[in-house]
């Protein structure tokens, strides 16, 4: 039975036992029968380019991708000198020992099977096969195209860099590297998915990082049973230890700014090839609110718009139900002349006020998801229907009241102002109006106190994500509802696994303990 209970366990959780490593095929000598091997494995693909080399009467052959190597680079680094080429003594060995010397335009990897020799090939490299040598030169002179550095999509920022991740992981490594100048910034490398061999980074500090948490996250990424790996939110479920939750304890950022404060605080950040976002382990809830804009304003000011974001988060999720709950069941807490104005409203309406609620948000929805999905000019024309259909037609038919339309537009734009949180503050806006509509501010109460539990509740790799606001130290909250200056914030360096409530084994005992 406690076979069966943990076998359970661990599929739940995305787990897969790990698996053994399949055989790798070494390269031979012959130079012929390592081409025959490789064309076979590769079933003669049509974007398999290979040119037969000779050098100082040693044959040679290059192989490379259609489209994934800088021509330019790869006549002047390697062929030329290959074309120039006087050695004392003409044999294998001794090319080997002059590439190794003289070939240094070019990183250069020296591989031995494959499985090595596709995956190198496949990313850019150029390869050389040496005929009676079971080595094979891997040269980097990528030359694929891709998106140049822009200005990111989300979380955009007045003051600052404009910088945002791209899609190419070496890159994005290297953004990250020009802001941490520092030994203690480690990059580690891992290969995820059997067929499509995606590149996955761990960045991290080694002076600040929590080696427990380091360990776990470390196990999951290897674990990972995935054939093809596509994006960062694939990976997401294998790297989230809770078991259900509508908040997440895992974040992702555009920014290699704010990836480089997180990992500065002990945090741990995933960076996956083809993927402009980087995962962020842990992510608190009260980061949600802040913004990199916070850094560089005035301290009062950060408070006001910190309250603004709170204030906005609650209405996205509350005011469709408390405004269902107040008019169905509690009437009487509404002014009189309000009151009067909305029975007037309502009272054209074939439906009910539950009813209407849900329809209404629904729409808006669809809306919202067609002008997401559209191309971007078809994509205002959904903005100018969804106005003369809702906030028009809708309402002169008596379909919709015009108080309900605006309770929708009032909470649209306040589930624009934190929008990590859109996904979470959806599904309970929808659950609000059910529990308003059926039970009034009885039943807000019970699915806000439900709500609170639940976000409260998330504990990702022994850090509460609710931390500090709960459990609390009042040296935590420097910078969670307001800002300190920055005099008072460079005085220490809050670690994440200091955090009161931290489940970890290497914090040290200071401001943040419980």
């Amino acid at each position: 039975m406690f076979k069966r209970e943990k076998s359970r366990t661990s599929a739940h959780n995305g787990y897969s036992p790990p698996k053994h490593s399949a055989a790798v095929t070494k390269l031979g000598t012959d130079l012929t029968d390592n081409m025959i091997m490789l064309r076979t494995k590769l079933s003669n693909t049509a974007d398999l380019i290979t040119k037969e080399l000779e050098a100082e009467e040693i044959r040679l052959q290059l192989l490379m991708c259609e489209g994934m190597v800088d021509t330019t680079n790869l006549s002047k680094l390697i062929l030329e000198p290959l074309r120039q080429l006087k050695l004392s003594e003409k044999s294998p060995s001794a090319l080997l020992d002059w590439s190794r010397k003289s070939l240094l335009g070019s990183v250069q990897y020296e591989i031995r099977t494959f499985e090595e020799v596709f995956s190198f090939m496949m990313s850019g490299f150029a390869i050389i096969l040496i005929d009676g040598l079971d080595v094979a030169l891997a040269l980097g002179v990528q030359g694929f195209n891709y998106r140049s550095i822009q200005e990111p999509s989300s979380g955009v920022n007045i003051k600052g860099s404009h910088e945002g991740f791209i899609e190419v992981i070496r890159i994005n490594m290297s953004m990250i590297r020009r802001r941490i100048k520092s030994p203690e910034l480690v990059f580690e490398m891992i290969k995820i998915g059997s067929k499509s061999s995606t590149d996955v980074c761990i960045a991290f500090m080694a002076d600040t990082v929590s080696g427990e948490m380091l360990n776990q996250v470390r196990e999951r990424l290897q674990r990972i049973n995935i054939d093809v790996l596509l994006d960062a939110g694939y990976i997401k479920p294998f790297l989230d230890p809770k078991r259900f939750s509508i908040f997440d304890g895992i974040g992702y950022s555009e920014r290699p700014d704010i990836v480089c404060a997180k990992i500065r605080e002990g945090r741990i950040a995933v960076l996956v090839d083809g993927t402009p976002f980087a995962i962020i382990i842990p992510f608190l809830f009260s980061e949600h609110f802040q913004t990199l804009d916070d850094y560089s304003q005035r301290p009062f000011f950060v408070f006001f718009m910190r309250f603004l974001r709170y204030v906005s988060f609650f209405l996205s999720m509350l005011l469709p139900g408390v405004y269902v709950a107040i008019v169905t069941f509690h009437p009487e807490l509404l002014p009189e002349s309000l009151l009067f104005n909305i029975s007037t409203a309502e009272e054209t309406t074939p439906f009910s006020l539950m009813t209407e609620a849900l329809a209404i948000h629904f729409i808006y929805e669809i809306m919202r998801e067609a002008g997401l999905r559209l191309p971007r000019p078809i994509g205002h024309a959904v903005g100018i229907v969804g106005a003369l259909v809702i906030g028009d037609a809708a309402v002169m038919s008596g379909l919709i009241s015009a108080p309900m339309v605006m309770i929708v537009a009032l909470t649209a734009l306040s589930s624009l102002v934190v929008p990590s949180l859109y996904e979470s503050a959806t599904i309970f806006k929808f659950a609000f109006i059910l529990f308003g509509g059926l039970w009034g501010i009885y039943g807000i109460t019970i699915l806000f106190a439900a709500m609170m539990i639940d976000a409260f509740s998330v504990n990702i790799y022994g850090i509460p994500v609710a931390s500090p606001i709960s459990p609390t130290k009042l040296f935590c909250w420097r910078d969670v509802f307001f800002r300190s200056n920055w005099r008072r914030l460079s005085k220490e360096n809050l670690r994440v696994q200091d955090l009161p409530g931290s489940e970890l084994t290497d914090r040290h005992q200071k401001n943040c303990d419980p």
